[in-house]
This record gives C-alpha cells, sequence and structure tokens, in this order.
C-alpha cells in the first residue's frame, strides 16, 4: 500500500495581491507589559525616561498604582503586532498620525487591529520583482477594550504572481489625519507635571524656542536586531532572515526610532512622555552594528491648559558612513510631540 504524502502548507502572511481593502486581521497575540519586557526593550535601545524608570515619580504624576510603561515600548508592541499583514514587507515608507489614546502602564495588555485602507501598486522595474503600498491603519487597545493608540502605516509588498496587474491605484499620501491638539492633550489630562519640574534636570516647556537645536554627542550602535523584533511580536521575513532581505538582514524601524528616542532623552531629560507622531520617514535602511547619530530641533510650542506644554520636535538621525571616509547617510526622520513640564 502507497501512502502519498500530504503537501505542506507554508506558514506565512499575505501578500500584495491577496489585500483587499477594508480587510481587518486581528490574529497577533495579545502582549502583557511586564517589568521584565520593559527592561529587555530598554537594554537594547536604551532610554532615560523618567516616568518609565521612577515608579513613585510616575505614581506622584499620573495618579496610578503602577509603572507607567515607556511610549517607545507601547508603540513597539503595536507596530510588531501589525506585521501578521506585513510579514513579506521590503520596507516600511511612513508613519503617520500616531495617537496616544492613553498612557498604558506596567500590567497592561494591548491587543492590536490592523486594517487595509489604501492599495497601490507600483510601477514595474525590469529585474525587479513587482511590489505595491499598503496602507494599514492600526488601532490598539488595552485589556478593557480601552484605546491606547491609533495610526497609520505604510509597508511595500511584493506580489505572489509577478504578471498580475491589480488595478489597486489609491493616492497613499492622502493617507492619514495629523494629530489634533486636543487629542494630544487628552494623553496626560489629569496629570501632574510639577514633580518632573521638580527633579531640575533639562529645560522646562517655558525654556524652549522654536528653532533651538541639540546635536547629540555620541553614536548608538544597533545591536540585538532580530532579539527586539521577537520581543516585540515582529514577524517581518526581513528583520529575521537574510535571504528575505536580499542578503543582509534588515533593522526593525522601530529600533531605529527607539535609539532616536533615548538619544532625546539624554539631550532634553525633562521630557515628561510622547503624546503622539506628526509623521515618521525611513528615509535609508539601517543594519546592525551601523552606528546612529542625531540631531534633535523645536518645530512648534503649544501650551497645555494644566500647565507645561507640547513641544513638536523633529529628529533626524544618520548612519556612519559604511566605509572609511565616506559619507554619513539620512535614516530617519520622525516628527512627533513631546510633553514638558
Amino acid at each position: 500500500m502507497t501512502t502519498t504524502e500530504a503537501e505542506a502548507v507554508v506558514a506565512e502572511g499575505p501578500y500584495f495581491d491577496e489585500l483587499t481593502v477594508g480587510q481587518v486581521f486581528r490574529s497577533a497575540p495579545g502582549l502583557t507589559l511586564t517589568d521584565g519586557l520593559a527592561d529587555a526593550h530598554r537594554a537594547i535601545v536604551g532610554g532615560r525616561l523618567p516616568l518609565a524608570l521612577d515608579a513613585e515619580l510616575a505614581a506622584r504624576v499620573t495618579g496610578a498604582d503602577r509603572p507607567v510603561a515607556a511610549p517607545n515600548v507601547v508603540w513597539d508592541v503595536a507596530i510588531g503586532q501589525s506585521t501578521v499583514v506585513t510579514h513579506h514587507v521590503k520596507a516600511n515608507l511612513f508613519y503617520r498620525g500616531l495617537v496616544f489614546r492613553r498612557a498604558p502602564l506596567i500590567g497592561d495588555t494591548l491587543r492590536t487591529g490592523t486594517e487595509v485602507v489604501a492599495l497601490r501598486q507600483n510601477k514595474a522595474r525590469p529585474g525587479r520583482r513587482p511590489t505595491g503600498l499598503a496602507v494599514l491603519r492600526i488601532t490598539t487597545v488595552d485589556q478593557h477594550a480601552r484605546p491606547v493608540l491609533d495610526f497609520w502605516r505604510c509597508a511595500m509588498l511584493p506580489l505572489r504572481d509577478p504578471d498580475r496587474a491589480t488595478g489597486h491605484g489609491d493616492d497613499t499620501d492622502a493617507v492619514g489625519v495629523a494629530p489634533a491638539p486636543a487629542q494630544l492633550a487628552a494623553a496626560v489630562d489629569g496629570w501632574d507635571l510639577a514633580p518632573v519640574a521638580d527633579l531640575g534636570a533639562g529645560p522646562r516647556f517655558a525654556d524652549l524656542a522654536v528653532g533651538q537645536r541639540w546635536v547629540v554627542g555620541g553614536g548608538d550602535v544597533v545591536s540585538s536586531a532580530p532579539e527586539l523584533a521577537r520581543l516585540t511580536l515582529n514577524v517581518a521575513q526581513v528583520h529575521h532572515d537574510a535571504a528575505a532581505a536580499g542578503g543582509r538582514r534588515l533593522v526593525y524601524g522601530g529600533h531605529t526610532i527607539g535609539l532616536a528616542f533615548a538619544q532625546v532623552t539624554r539631550a532634553l531629560p525633562s521630557l515628561v512622555t510622547v503624546a503622539g507622531w506628526a509623521g515618521c520617514d525611513h528615509t535609508g535602511p539601517v543594519h546592525e552594528g551601523d552606528t546612529l547619530r542625531g540631531e534633535i530641533t523645536v518645530e512648534q510650542l503649544s501650551p497645555l491648559p494644566a500647565g507645561g506644554g507640547l513641544a513638536r520636535l523633529r529628529t533626524l538621525v544618520r548612519a556612519d558612513a559604511e566605509t572609511p571616509g565616506g559619507p554619513a547617510r539620512d535614516v530617519l526622520d520622525w516628527r512627533f510631540f513631546a510633553v514638558f513640564p
């Protein structure tokens, strides 16, 4: 008797030509924010945000009975959970309109839904596998279904069928809504920022001026790249499999953003938290072993009703030259709203 072995099923995410506008993916597991996760994350990307390090200070500021989770831990987990849609991603082009609806605490569980909101097939290029752009709306809630994060992300994905014309031609540049001032202020509604001001380190909101600029002294090496991807549930192949990345693994974009944020907290130690992003563009690839250097500029200032205010900061990050004497490479252009006492 002959037994025919069943054909194996490939466990993988969708290709561009298998997506349709309106699809919603909720298959990523929820992830509980623990002290261990936060410590492992900080060991990889750093960060000196007082509210995420000092539980007693966080209690005085927020009134909560548990420590606050660092905002970059929260957005990294949300992005990682969204990668069930972007398993085959070739590049992430931008993030837009990220808003914190609330500040999660250690012990909260994050669950993320990812909706396809726009699709555009790219023009074919000789010698390259056809690709398309998928804009995803990512919404994250906690264990009580309370909103945590809401934002848009644009990913480039290959087609499974290289000869297929999908007809998708949405205007991906038109997707995404800039955060409104009231939405950003709501992230810290009820907080007492005075205890942070009393620490005496770094500028207060009143000390800031549009055009102020800081160059962060020293660079930060990119290390433990696949470990960060695993920690945050990021399953995009290019961060784990060199073959999928064309011979050299790409670093997860949240890793670059995390190192940039760590540099911001060194330069501006009075920063309370991040209320949202105006936008974030990955302007060049990053690989493990690169050294990143940042520059921070104040672009806009808005006072908060209860004191302190929001500063829209722009962080430009460059990677050191790959060859001695060569030019540094632009890798990140990130605009975000930081809360200051």
